[in-house]
């Protein structure tokens, strides 16, 4: 099983890219020292963020774990785009000159372990003077405001409803429930449970300098604020002299 199936993809496409195109001006300017290198994408979705890479004269391969979601990538960016499913953190990934990701892609992962093994595995992959640019999920993330437990969206054509909790410290549970047209009059309805595992920011760029990229936590890819809890880790691969 995967998260992303294809209605949830469809209305994250629709209703919600807009968080990829707020944080990809902020992106760009962080892969400047990069101009004619390979961008590796990790979690690449419908292709929201990989678009503005490629508008930008980009060489990217955009990975995800999601076939619905490499499926709508595939639509809207063409046949010529190099679109992989790459499941983090057991399957290697390509060498790069940059690698980046938005939508908190490897919170994803089982536990924190795994998320350490995804963000060695993103060090070793990019190549000396590379940059890399990613967001996570922090432990304050979990803490919820009274009232904002649940939520939901209405479309001419699709709506989601999604209820949060938080069972553990290091855990946060979205419970989702969408519904699309089953094209015979009615709705269909379908459900997602998203466990996004937390961890404490503050270490990873202790973790990452161990394996050669000096970096750092910060609240944002650039000057679009970004919601309390989900940090941006930035920084480069240091060339060995």
């Amino acid at each position: 099983m995967y998260y992303y199936r294809h209605d949830l993809a469809v209305i994250h496409d629709q209703g919600f890219s807009f968080h990829a195109d707020r944080c990809a001006p902020g992106i760009l300017e962080l892969l400047a020292p990069v101009r004619d290198g390979l961008v590796l994408e990790i979690g690449c979705g419908s292709g929201a963020l990989t678009r503005h890479l490629l508008a930008a004269g980009y060489r990217v391969v955009a990975t995800d774990g999601s076939p619905d979601m490499l499926s709508l990538a595939r639509a809207a960016l063409g046949p010529d785009a190099d679109l992989r499913r790459i499941t983090l953190p057991d399957e290697p990934l390509p060498a790069a000159d940059a690698i980046v990701s938005v939508g908190h892609v490897i919170s994803y992962l089982p536990d924190a372990a795994a998320i350490d093994l995804a963000v060695v595995a993103m060090a070793g992959a990019l190549r000396p003077g590379g940059v890399l640019a990613f967001d996570v999920l922090d432990l304050a993330y979990g803490e919820i405001p009274p009232g904002r437990e649940s939520s939901g969206r209405v479309a001419e054509d699709w709506a989601i409803v999604a209820r949060y909790e938080a069972p553990a410290p290091d855990l946060y549970v979205r419970d989702i429930t969408t519904f699309v047209p089953d094209g015979h009059g009615a709705w269909r309805r379908d459900h997602e449970r998203h466990e996004n595992v937390l961890v404490d920011t503050s270490r990873l760029a202790g973790l990452l300098a161990e394996h050669g990229v000096d970096a750092s936590v910060r609240p944002s890819f650039g000057t679009a604020q970004l919601p309390p809890g989900l940090h941006v880790v930035a920084g480069s691969k240091r060339v060995r002299r």
